[in-house]
């Protein structure tokens, strides 16, 4: 079955997905929302992106000009704000500012998560203990602590991509054990999580759907 609107493969809880997510509905665009159960992943997602991992948005027919498939996260929120970026997180007029703000997903993306998957999962990585995860993930926090010790945004006085890119991994990071990162020495970047975690849009994207599966109700997003 086909649709006339993008059709986003996602899982509520993952960071890429979350960040999407944010992405979509900050752009004001509308997609139908597909809710992926991971243990379960529907075959129409598999065949569209055979890597099997979410998000994963599929465009019409008719916007073969962005490519048929987009299945990173960050190409699914620049797609989305390419098309309309009303707070500009995509710093149009400072290519410096997104320079740093792609440098900072980036470190996040192939140092950060890697340092959180083996802090969060740790019985996995059974070598070392769950604390010297931490301490290697505490390197990618101080790096954020004091750049938030200068502006109120990880590159500046105004929320970027970066911000909306990174937080749903220090939200993760947080809930492994949330009594030590409030105890932690990073002040600023506690205020900094808790204003997007208490966000508007953070709450409206984090709304529980039903999984999806063929003949399902189709759920647009966002929701009114």
């Amino acid at each position: 079955m086909t649709s006339d609107h993008p059709i986003l493969y996602s899982f509520r809880r993952c960071p890429y997905a979350i960040r999407a997510r944010l992405a979509i509905a900050r752009s004001g665009l509308s997609v139908e929302l597909r809710v992926v159960v991971l243990k379960d992943k529907p075959a129409e997602m598999l065949k569209a992106s055979p890597k099997g991992t979410v998000p994963v948005l599929v465009l019409p027919a008719s916007t073969e000009k962005e490519g048929r498939v987009i299945d990173e996260s960050r190409d699914i929120m620049r797609w989305a704000l390419r098309q309309n970026d009303p707070d500009n997180w995509l710093c149009s007029d400072d290519p410096g500012l997104l320079w740093q703000a792609e440098a900072l997903i980036q470190e996040n993306d192939f140092v950060f998560k890697q340092h959180l998957d083996r802090y969060k999962y740790f019985e996995r990585y059974p070598d070392r203990p769950q604390s010297n995860y931490r301490e290697q993930c505490e390197v990618t926090l101080i790096k954020l602590e004091r750049l938030l010790e200068q502006h109120r945004y990880l590159v500046g006085e105004s929320c970027s991509i970066a911000d909306i890119a990174i937080f749903p991994f220090i939200r993760q990071f947080a809930h492994v054990d949330r009594e030590w990162f409030y105890r932690a020495p990073y002040p600023a970047l506690q205020r900094w999580l808790d204003q997007h975690l208490n966000a508007e849009l953070f709450l409206n994207v984090m709304k529980k759907y039903p999984p999806w599966q063929p003949g399902s109700q189709v759920i647009m997003f966002p929701s009114d």
